[in-house]
């Protein structure tokens, strides 16, 4: 009879310590480091250095506006590599921002002048190479442009020489003089293949020759808008900056860009005259 009493005793308190409302739960040790992972990331997505934009490249010209070069936009913190300015000397010429500005461009001109030096410097040997084949041939092909005097000479000195064997073998009754089959004062007018072949390579190496002599001066351009003199930062900063509106004014890289096709056309017309010939 004990045992039931036992049993409806702790039904009771059995059922009021499972409805207690549970203590709160401390966070994991995992925790902490997941909230830090999500923090870090968000300051790394919110501070993650964006790239500039460029347009595509139309046979390696670019689009108006269009940068030539991908470069990344820094987040250094100039506010702690350069001392703060005093007071109402933020813009002097030894100022942070001028400092800042050098740094900068020093950076940005690098990846701008390394591209552009490398494919100048590939495109200045090649259109060396080229010049020189296109010009053997063409020294070749153009002396088919006058009249060869030489195997007229000769052809003419051919039938002198048959008609004086026929002389002296007694046939001079029978012989049939006809005229010459070459005619030194005729004009002579060359075949309309040899003038196709002959301009198309003219043109191609003219283009050839063109291409060279504008990576010479583009090269020559760059080392002058590199070569940024001694001074302050102020005016280091105000030369640099006058210097590339002046390859902006002059559309340097445009031109630069225009250099691979005027070589392109340059091997087409010369693969076309080689058909020709």
């Amino acid at each position: 009879m004990s045992d039931p009493e036992v049993s409806n005793d702790s039904t009771p308190l059995q059922n009021s310590i499972n409805s207690a409302p549970a203590p709160p739960s401390e966070p994991g040790p995992s925790t902490p480091a997941v909230q830090a992972s999500g923090a870090q990331e968000s300051i790394t997505n919110s501070t993650a250095a964006p790239q500039v934009s460029t347009g595509q490249p139309f046979f390696g010209v670019l689009k108006q506006g269009a940068n030539y070069y991908q470069h990344p936009v820094f987040n250094d913190n100039y506010e702690e590599r350069f001392p703060e300015d005093p007071y109402g000397e933020e813009t002097a010429p030894n100022a942070r921002v001028w400092r800042t500005l050098v740094e900068e461009a020093a950076a940005f001109d690098a990846v701008f002048v390394g591209q552009a030096r490398d494919g100048l410097d590939v495109m200045l040997v090649f259109a060396g190479l080229f010049s020189a084949v296109v010009t053997s041939f063409l020294v070749q092909v153009s002396q088919s442009l006058q009249a060869d005097y030489t195997a007229m000479s000769a052809i003419l000195l051919y039938d002198l020489v048959a008609i004086q064997l026929s002389i002296a073998e007694g046939a001079s009754s029978q012989l049939n003089i006809t005229a010459p089959s070459v005619n030194p004062m005729q004009t002579f007018r060359p075949d309309s293949i040899t003038v196709w072949v002959n301009g198309l390579w003219v043109v191609s190496l003219t283009a050839s020759l063109v291409v060279a002599l504008s990576a010479v001066l583009v090269k020559q351009w760059l080392h002058h808008y590199t070569s940024i003199p001694s001074g302050t930062p102020g005016a280091r900063s105000h030369l640099r900056q006058y210097r590339f509106i002046g390859l902006q004014k002059w559309r340097v890289s445009i031109i630069i860009g225009l250099l691979p096709i005027v070589m392109h056309t340059s091997l087409a017309l010369f693969l076309a005259g080689l058909m020709l010939f």
